[in-house]
């Protein structure tokens, strides 16, 4: 056991998990509160990775970032175009977007599919710079990755406090109700699912900086990560509970996933087969709650028909 957690395996997971937590965030927005499936989020990852990568490779970093919250939000406002405009199912029109993404994509990159950052300055070699001295030392990644993710899970947090913010949760909750409530419901999808891929973009971007490179196909198969990271994270702290607490069981959630996928590589696990770990990951957390709900009622039948038996042992 000692060979598979290894300190190198903490440090790498709780950086994935960090940076992953990003796009668990955005299916927070999206799938939890909105109560809508956005599946915009595969191209929408690499299309953050390929604007990221593009603005790092010029000597911007820092902008890097901004600019893919920008171009995710766009994609964002597509998607819920389609959906509250044109009267597209919110399934098919990240479907569409998705697939539009992957031109989008590549031309972004200068239609190459491989974009490669080695000797640009990122914000981890920054931070490297900024922590060498420091007592973080050779944990300078995880800083950095949780200090973003911190004031990103402030940051929502605070929002979802806002008028707005409970306007965006009231309309996920019954958008017909809030049309009776002067709530514009079309307004409040677009900023919710601009809101949301932003979240997805910035993740891409922090992913190309922190792997030195962007890929065309990076992003295939993030919603499933993603997913696997909420549903992990809602089974450990529940899908009740104050917003704060929901915002951190998700980031726990990723975290816990990235571990997950560590320790199954560490177990000679094929790098192939992952994709098919993380669905079962999913379909067992998805499954977990039904399951415990039917032990608990199985427990309770089984408790009432031994004291019926009991009682009638007893007459």
């Amino acid at each position: 056991m000692s060979g598979i957690f290894t300190i190198s395996i903490f440090q790498s997971a709780l950086e994935l998990g960090c940076i992953y937590a990003l796009v668990a965030l955005a299916l927070f927005i999206s799938f939890t509160i909105l109560n809508i499936a956005d599946l915009t989020t595969d191209g929408c990852f690499t299309l953050g990775c390929a604007v990221g990568a593009v603005v790092t490779l010029v000597g911007h970093p820092f902008l890097a970032l901004i600019a893919a919250m920008i171009s995710g939000a766009m994609a964002g406002f597509i998607t819920a175009f389609l959906q509250t405009r044109l009267g597209v199912e919110s399934i098919l029109a990240g479907i569409i977007v998705n697939t539009a993404l992957y031109t989008i994509n590549i031309a972004v990159m200068g239609f190459s599919s491989l974009i490669n950052l080695f000797g640009c300055d990122t914000i981890f070699s920054l931070g490297k710079d900024g922590f060498v001295n420091t007592i973080f030392g050779d944990w300078y990644k995880v800083v950095t990755v949780a200090l973003i993710v911190a004031v990103i899970a402030l940051a929502l947090w605070w929002f979802l406090g806002t008028t707005l913010g409970m306007s965006i949760r009231a309309t996920g909750d019954n958008a017909e109700m809030v049309k009776s409530s002067s709530i514009n419901p079309t307004f409040t999808i677009t900023v919710g699912l601009c809101l949301a891929n932003s979240l997805t973009g910035l993740s891409g971007c922090l992913i190309a900086q922190y792997q030195k490179s962007a890929d065309i196909n990076i992003g295939t198969g993030m919603v499933t990560i993603a997913l696997a990271s909420l549903i992990i994270g809602q089974t450990l702290i529940g899908n009740k509970g104050s917003t704060i607490r929901r915002i951190l069981g998700t980031i726990l959630g990723s975290v816990l996933y990235r571990f997950i996928v560590a320790i199954a590589l560490r177990m000679s696990v094929p790098a192939e087969a992952l994709k098919l770990v993380s669905a079962i990951i999913v379909a067992v957390a998805i499954a977990m709650p039904y399951v415990r709900k039917k032990a608990a009622l199985k427990k309770r039948e089984f408790a009432n028909y031994r004291g019926n038996r009991e009682v009638k042992d007893n007459a």
